[in-house]
């Protein structure tokens, strides 16, 4: 194998602290061609569909990509914009508030980079781009609040991969959950607080999180209780009855048994009790997207009302709210304390033009 290096490389370049905001992805183009490559790499991923390879191999070729693309294609077209993808227009916004934030409080040379784990703008390409611009320190922080082997772990993969290339490997941390955070539950409580001074409260309140197959859970994933562990904190920062919420788990798919109990489900049953206001909140997702846009505000809606319900209010992610970008920032500040450019660092920095006149004494060309 060979190894790849900065190129340009001097002695006197200055060593900057990189930061990786990494999302799960979206399609180029909300067509078929552009879905059949982005869920071809999204489902062949060992981490999201933990079943035998081969077998796999087989169902994802012959099956699933001759005929989700078309479907999913059609779901993206509701909720593409002039602009293009909302996750990615979300996530690029909140890397700009990030890095406005950072540039601001930190006293070192930082650059900031988003990727996402699947499609455009890739890892590997955010990575790159860190390192030309001398990142030899390096945070990541994948935007999925609760972990999970599908998500903050696949992200680790992605990068892992690109690293284990690099002669040159940065100093790492990986911030792997915030799903408890106190800043973080004290944005959404603020958020749905908004949403009822500006609609009314709803009769109950539903939090809605992707779910993932229970046999994870089984074999030892934490995601199931981080979820539940988030969603009743902020039913303690609001002061919630413990009947006035409830927790979901949406998007399965295949027919294996996932995480309940199921969203859909759960909505059209409280539809057919007659309830006349239900608001959902979806705290499993950093910024909007097809799940939280299509599926909850578009098809359970839906659901709800042909059930006999009265309205379905969604409240929106956290996106790039001011609260939100704020602990986001926080976050990042708190995993990168002791390195130079925080300015806390306790032990000597280097200095990088001496380094430079050291190496060229020794005999290096630069």
């Amino acid at each position: 194998m060979r190894y790849s290096a900065k190129q340009g490389f001097t002695h006197e370049d200055t060593p900057r602290l990189g930061v990786l905001i990494a999302n799960l992805g979206t399609p180029d183009a909300p067509t078929p061609k552009a879905l059949r490559r982005y869920l071809g790499e999204f489902l062949a991923d060992p981490r999201v569909v933990e079943v035998p390879r081969i077998l796999w191999r087989v169902i994802l070729h012959g099956i699933v990509l001759r005929t989700r693309p078309a479907k999913s294609a059609k779901a993206y077209q509701e909720v593409w914009t002039e602009d293009g993808s909302p996750l990615l227009q979300i996530a690029k916004a909140q890397t700009r508030g990030i890095a406005e934030r950072l540039q601001k409080r930190v006293s070192g040379p930082i650059v900031v980079e988003l990727g996402m784990r699947y499609g455009n703008p890739s890892i590997p390409s955010a990575l790159q781009s860190l390192r030309d611009k001398g990142a030899e320190r390096l945070i990541m922080l994948p935007l999925y609040p609760q972990y999970s082997g599908s998500t903050t772990a696949s992200t680790f993969d992605a990068l892992a991969d690109t690293l284990k290339r690099w002669r040159w490997v940065p100093e790492l941390r990986i911030i792997n959950q915030y799903g408890d955070d106190e800043a973080y539950i004290a944005a959404l409580a603020s958020s749905i607080r908004e949403h009822w001074e500006k609609h009314g409260r709803g009769e109950r309140l539903l939090f809605s999180f992707h779910g993932t197959p229970r046999r994870y859970l089984l074999n030892g994933d934490p995601y199931h209780c981080q979820c539940h562990k988030t969603a009743r904190l902020v039913a303690e920062k609001l002061e919630l009855a413990p009947d006035s919420w409830q927790l979901t788990f949406q998007s399965r798919f295949g027919r294996e048994v996932w995480l309940q109990p199921y969203t859909d489900e759960t909505v059209m049953a409280l539809g057919k009790q007659g309830l006349k206001t239900l608001d959902v909140i979806c705290p499993g997702f950093s910024a909007d997207c097809l799940e939280t846009i299509e599926e909850i505000e578009g098809e359970n809606r839906e659901y709800f009302e042909e059930a006999g319900g009265g309205e379905l209010r969604y409240i929106p992610a956290l996106n790039d709210r001011e609260d939100h970008l704020d602990m986001l920032t926080n976050l990042i500040l708190d995993h990168a304390q002791g390195w130079p450019e925080t300015g806390l660092r306790t032990r000597g920095v280097r200095d990088e033009a001496a380094t430079g006149r050291r190496a060229r004494e020794m005999g290096a060309e630069a």
